[in-house]
């Protein structure tokens, strides 16, 4: 999992070296974070409380977490996406309570993500790149593309 170290207001650079991926549950699971600050370390927050009731069972943790976030009406207002892997399974949960499990295992969110998704698609169907140099080359890409996304990347692996 890769992300960038950009935080903005409106138009405003305010921090360049962020870190948008944290491990979670003994090291086992990586969440990554993109839109509003305070709401994705909400939500941060309430995925790892449910990874914990769920013994690091990343998609009941998951499933709950939309649930909960589809239902309540204060989680409905935060603006936030985050991205949740473990060794086996990739999930994107949404402000909108949704749960997408992708096809291909990549995703990507964020203002620079439909750049970093497309470069990384490409750069696997055609390259002998491993998932790190991938995940590493698709940021680059997205930050030369995007205002929003700069080249300060932090990259986890399980």
């Amino acid at each position: 999992m890769a992300g960038d170290g950009q935080v903005t207001l409106g138009d405003t650079i305010f921090k360049e070296q962020a870190r948008k991926i944290r491990r979670l549950y003994h090291n086992r699971v990586l969440a990554g974070f993109a839109g509003s600050a305070a709401d994705s370390f909400s939500l941060l927050g309430r995925f790892e409380a449910k990874l914990e009731e769920f013994r690091g069972n990343l998609e009941r943790a998951a499933v709950e977490l939309a649930r909960d976030w589809r239902t309540d009406r204060l989680l409905r207002r935060l603006e936030a996406l985050l991205i949740v892997v473990d060794q086996q399974r990739t999930f994107l949960l949404s402000g909108t309570g949704d749960l997408i499990e992708p096809d291909d295992g990549v995703i990507a969110i964020g203002s620079g993500g439909p750049y970093a998704l497309a470069a990384a698609r490409a750069l696997l169907r055609h390259s002998t790149l491993d998932a790190r140099a991938v995940a590493e080359q698709a940021m680059t890409i997205a930050a030369g593309i995007c205002i929003y996304t700069n080249a300060n990347i932090t990259v986890e692996e399980l």
